[in-house]
């Protein structure tokens, strides 16, 4: 029996040290609050998937987009670079 063997060599990604930079950061940090509130949205959503919404699960939704609503709006208030 006869192995066959890759003419090439192996397609591998090189082992990368990248990690994000200081602005990259900060605008990650600049927008938690949005995705903090973005992940309370999900979360409540998900909480209705098996069962009707019932009127606590819709308050819940209500106040969670509102949440999302708000923090969007004090994200496009403030411009990059300054401190939220």
């Amino acid at each position: 029996m006869r192995t066959i063997a890759a003419l090439q060599a192996l397609v591998t990604a090189a082992p990368l040290d990248i990690e994000p930079s200081a602005a990259e950061l900060d605008a990650i940090e600049q927008e938690m609050p949005l995705i903090r509130a973005e992940v309370e949205l999900l979360d409540a959503q998900i909480m209705t998937i098996d069962h009707p919404a019932n009127e606590l699960d819709e308050r819940r939704i209500r106040r969670a987009r509102r949440r999302v609503l708000a923090a969007r709006r004090t994200l496009a208030n403030t411009t990059f670079g300054e401190a939220a």
